[in-house]
């Protein structure tokens, strides 16, 4: 059969951001966060020598004015700076491990460097932030503390968060920080997936997939001859007569299969097309310009509108990696 769309949601962005912008909205995620230390310097004197200048008979000895330098913070160290705003060495590194940690647990393979996974989870997370912020979402400090409130019930108590917070050098401000960003982030998700429509242009198709070119030639033959579509793709598939159902464009994974499809007039038939599956030829059953999308194909376009977001994002964001 062809293979159909990925419908895990939200596969958008990576593997973390499921994790982290879903669970998270429901209070029960716990990620790293970074302590937002700066460490002041001591007023530092000039260091000239005093000027010993004669007047008279009289000696005066005049103190040079000492020029006092103000304290300054040491910069924070930065894995990245999105659009002026800053995601830390500290964080990144944090959510770094335990991303790693998680996969071991869980047995993920790892499909890329965790490294570039992560960075991308915590720019796109930033994206999405700062856009709900121009929208003018504004995250309460009563949002804030209810779910802070879930997490220490979940960890066990206050005394529990405020241990793991210092287990990984986090102040409780930093901590919040995060958090806010996180929701701020995950309300954007919403109103991006959730303006994808329920109803879209979607085709009815039916299939005959052959596994060789001669197969399919022979049977393109038949069609040519006068063969019946529908008799012939219950010949080669008496299961599913060769039925795909209802799809709309953006959910099939081969954009071949899916062009042609649309391409076909009611009862038409199309010509071979050879995909990585194998060798199909297509039938439109019926057409339906406005035509109720099924769960898994409104989170197919779900994934993708975000997907196009992020992308669109991107482009028009001034974007800094500082780390290798």
């Amino acid at each position: 059969m062809l293979t159909k769309g990925d419908d895990g949601f939200m596969g958008i962005i990576n593997p973390m951001s499921l994790r982290q912008l879903v669970v998270i909205i429901t209070g029960i995620c716990l990620f790293p966060f970074l302590v937002s230390a700066c460490n002041k310097s001591s007023p530092v004197s000039t260091g000239y020598p005093s000027e010993t200048v004669a007047i008279a008979s009289s000696t005066y000895t005049i103190e040079p004015t000492r020029t006092v330098v103000p304290s300054t913070a040491t910069p924070v160290p930065m894995a990245a700076i999105v659009n002026g705003a800053g995601i830390t060495l500290t964080e990144f590194q944090a959510e770094a491990a335990r991303y790693e940690a998680s996969s071991t647990i869980t047995g993920t393979i790892l499909a890329s460097d965790t490294n570039t996974i992560v960075l991308n989870e915590l720019i796109d997370q930033t994206l999405m932030a700062q856009a709900a912020a121009e929208d003018g979402y504004t995250v309460d400090d009563t949002l804030i503390k209810t779910r802070i409130e879930a997490l220490e019930t979940k960890l066990g108590g206050s005394e529990a968060l405020k241990a793991w917070q210092s287990d990984h050098g986090y102040s409780s401000e930093a901590f919040s920080s995060a958090l806010e960003r996180a929701i701020a982030a995950a309300w954007m998700r919403d109103q991006i997936i959730t303006a994808v429509p329920e109803t879209a242009e979607q085709v009815h198709i039916l299939q005959i997939l052959l596994l060789t070119q001669q197969e399919a030639d022979q049977a393109y033959a038949s069609l040519e001859s006068g063969t019946d579509f529908l008799d012939l793709a219950a010949k080669y598939d008496p299961l599913t007569n060769g039925d795909l159902g209802w799809f709309p464009r953006g959910y099939l994974s081969d954009a071949a299969i899916e062009e042609a499809a649309f391409q076909l007039h009611d009862g038409e038939y199309s010509a071979v097309i050879h995909t990585p599956v194998g060798y199909h030829i297509l039938y439109l059953l019926e057409r339906d310009s406005q035509h109720p999308l099924q769960p898994d194909a409104r989170r197919a376009l779900q994934v993708k509108a975000l997907q196009d977001w992020i992308s669109q994002r991107r482009e028009n964001s001034q974007i800094q990696v500082l780390v290798p």
